[in-house]
């Protein structure tokens, strides 16, 4: 009976590791940042919005991640996710860059 029990333990053990699959930009955006940047909450540019994303493309898509992936001004780390990944968080920029241009 013992034996029983302890079968599919072992078992589960020789399973292969499930990979995390990172989510799209679109994603991370309906999924985090969309709380803030659909409303402009405390001055995040809005989603779409040509006018109030210029000059911020204009610094680079790099110098955004970077602002996205620390924080700045009143956007926390990672939107306030900080489990997302890296390359999530880039996506979620290029997502609505290429929104706003």
């Amino acid at each position: 009976m013992k034996a029983f029990k302890i079968l599919p333990v072992v078992a589960f053990a020789f399973l292969p590791a499930v990979s995390h699959a990172d989510m799209t930009g679109e994603q991370v955006f309906k999924g985090v940042c969309t709380t803030c940047h659909s409303a402009g909450v405390m001055g995040a540019p809005k989603f779409g919005d040509k006018a109030a994303w210029a000059p911020r493309i204009k610094q680079g898509e790099d110098t955004l991640v970077q602002h996205a992936l620390h924080g700045i001004r009143m956007m926390p780390p990672r939107g306030g996710k900080s489990s997302l990944t890296d390359a999530e968080v880039k996506a979620a920029v290029h997502y609505m860059v290429s929104h706003a241009q």
